[in-house]
Formats: C-alpha cells, sequence, structure tokens
C-alpha cells in the first residue's frame, strides 16, 4: 500500500486537495480533524489536557482560544500540548493504516500539515506539498474567525512554505480554479499509477 504525506501552512487547502483524493478512491487521514475529536468534549484527551492547561479546561469542555493564546506566546506550552497531542494522533493514525491495509487500499494519504516538522517524511512513501499565495492564505484563515495575530504567530511557527515546496516530491498549487487543482492531482494520481 502506497502511503501518501500530504503536507502545507495553514490555509492552504490541504482538506480540498484530501478531498479530491478521497473523490479518486484514495482515503485519507486528517491529523486536525483527529486533534479536533481528541479535543472535543470529555474527550480522550481531555484529561491531559486539563491537567497541564488548568485554565483552558472547564468541566471537561478545552477553550481552544484560551489554550492557543497560552501556547502561541510560550514555547514551552506549545512543546507540553505536543508531548501530549502527537502521541494520541500517531495511534489514530496507525489504526487508520491497519484498517486500510485490511481493506486492500491501494494507496491512503495522511493529511499531516506540520509533516516536515515532526519527522513525518519518513513514514510516506511520496509527498505532497500544497502551496498558494500567503496572501490567499492569510485570507482563507481570516475567514475561519482567526485573529489576525494569531494568523501570523501560528505561520511563523509553521515551517517556510518556500523549504516544504522544496522538500516535497509534488506540489499542488491551489491558488487557482478548483478545476485546475483538480486536474493537478489527477496529474498526481497518474504519474503514481494509482
Amino acid at each position: 500500500m502506497m502511503v501518501l504525506g500530504l503536507t502545507g501552512g495553514i490555509g492552504m487547502g490541504k482538506s480540498t486537495v484530501a478531498a479530491m483524493f478521497a473523490a479518486r478512491d484514495v482515503p485519507s487521514f486528517n491529523a486536525d480533524e483527529a486533534v479536533h475529536a481528541l479535543q472535543a468534549p470529555n474527550g480522550a484527551a481531555i484529561p491531559a489536557l486539563a491537567a497541564a492547561f488548568p485554565d483552558a479546561v472547564n468541566n471537561g469542555v478545552l477553550d481552544r482560544a484560551r489554550l492557543r493564546a497560552e501556547v502561541l506566546a510560550d514555547d514551552v506550552a506549545m512543546k507540553r500540548l505536543e508531548a501530549i497531542m502527537h502521541p494520541m494522533v500517531r495511534a489514530m493514525e496507525a489504526e487508520f493504516l491497519a484498517a486500510a491495509q485490511k481493506d486492500g487500499r491501494r494507496a491512503v494519504l495522511l493529511d499531516i500539515p506540520l509533516l516536515f516538522e515532526t519527522g513525518g517524511e519518513g513514514r510516506v512513501n511520496k509527498v505532497i506539498t500544497v502551496s498558494c499565495p500567503r496572501e490567499a492564505q492569510i485570507a482563507r484563515v481570516l475567514a475561519r474567525g482567526v485573529p489576525l495575530a494569531d494568523v501570523e504567530e501560528i505561520i511563523s511557527r509553521q515551517m517556510p512554505d518556500a523549504e516544504k515546496r522544496r522538500r516535497a516530491d509534488y506540489v499542488v498549487e491551489t491558488g487557482g480554479a478548483l478545476e485546475e487543482t483538480r486536474a493537478q492531482v489527477a496529474r498526481i494520481i497518474g504519474e503514481l499509477g494509482l
């Protein structure tokens, strides 16, 4: 089974591209969705988060904005958060891969924003980086309701787009029309023989 890694900075269009692969019978594991499930009210990560960040959890419910404010301003707090979340997400990824292998999938996609930052490229056969102009990236994240200062801080903590592009096997440009992006996905699938 071929394992593809999909990465790119926040707001670059990873979810859109992952959906395009899924439409071509290449299912994906979304690390961000796994984080949201783990951090949902009374989710599996809540006890550890409550212990590490008591001001951000109230009655089993995580205040994501409060947690974001706490960790974006403090590298030690960010490392503490990553130490809690990354092993849990990896366990969910392993379950996804095992199920896909059992189902006889020819390929799967791991949608992992911090693929390079966490050394995840060693777990995949090919890396696809999703990229768009910075103005479009910022506009997309602002549309989610994230304050501009937080958007800039998040982007500054991620590997620069140029470096992700350089290290990738494939780059999918998402700044144009959806049909252009879909054509790029089809080309990659064709080149990989999927």
